[in-house]
């Protein structure tokens, strides 16, 4: 079972790294759902001993771009490949809110070599298990969802069937709202194996300043947040491997 957490600054990564998650999902500003990381950033985290993704978001908001952010995207591709990072998370919708497979495509050639995360767009497409599908036949690794719900604990019943449909042919990773208190609930009900979780708190002290950052004030990565998560994660899988199958769910 492999906790994955996402980070915006390099102390963060490296906090999540010491509380024992097993991938970074590596991003700029997480206040914002998190976007494209600088090639800097890329570069300090491809040093760490765990394997490190850079999400590819060039802006805030939903996710149809121009032919203008796609080269940016492409560019970003390119500049997380050459920093050493080990895989990207992408994701695009169509003007009918489908996703875009065509630009996908293109997208993934250009990460040829590297892992390949899909991200919470298939929570905001009409219909996530066709598009769960197309994220097979592109040769995706994994998708990142919520279950096209607030959070994955309320989205808990579609993620499962997303877990049915995939059938071992790729990975469906809950994502959204998940702590130590509820992680288990999810794990149980899902049969995952991997876990997304951004295990932050807010900055003791850090004022609140609207021009430098969320009026709500920033957050950091708790490297205590991750340990708590690693555990409760392990415990559940723990427990879950020794279930019988006719008790499960």
């Amino acid at each position: 079972m492999l906790l994955e957490v996402c980070v915006d600054t390099i102390e963060g990564a490296k906090a999540a790294v010491r509380g024992g998650a097993g991938r970074i999902e590596l991003c700029s500003a997480l206040s914002e759902g998190g976007l494209t990381p600088s090639l800097g950033l890329m570069k300090a985290a491809a040093d760490l001993p765990v394997p490190c993704f850079a999400l590819i978001r060039p802006r805030g908001g939903m996710f149809h771009f121009s032919t203008d952010e796609e080269q940016i995207m492409l560019s970003d591709i390119e500049a997380s490949k050459s920093a050493g990072l080990a895989g990207v998370v992408l994701g695009a919708q169509g003007r009918d809110n489908n996703l875009d497979t065509a630009l996908l495509a293109r997208l993934s050639e250009r990460a040829n070599g590297m892992d390949r995360t899909l991200h919470r767009v298939i929570d905001v497409v009409p219909d996530p298990l066709e598009s769960l599908d197309i994220a097979i036949d592109l040769a995706f690794d994994r998708v990142l969802t919520s279950g096209a719900a607030p959070s994955a604990q309320v989205g808990v019943q579609l993620i499962a069937k997303m877990v049915n449909r995939a059938n071992g042919r790729i990975s469906i990773m809950p994502g959204c709202g998940l702590n130590p208190a509820n992680v288990c609930e999810v794990i149980a009900a899902t049969d995952v194996t991997e876990i997304h979780a951004s295990c932050s708190i807010v900055a003791p002290g850090d004022p609140a300043f609207s021009d430098f950052g969320p009026a709500s004030g920033s957050k950091i990565t708790s490297e205590t947040a991750v340990r708590d998560m690693v555990a409760a994660i392990q415990r559940t899988a723990k427990n879950w491997r020794s279930c019988p199958v006719e008790e499960r769910h």
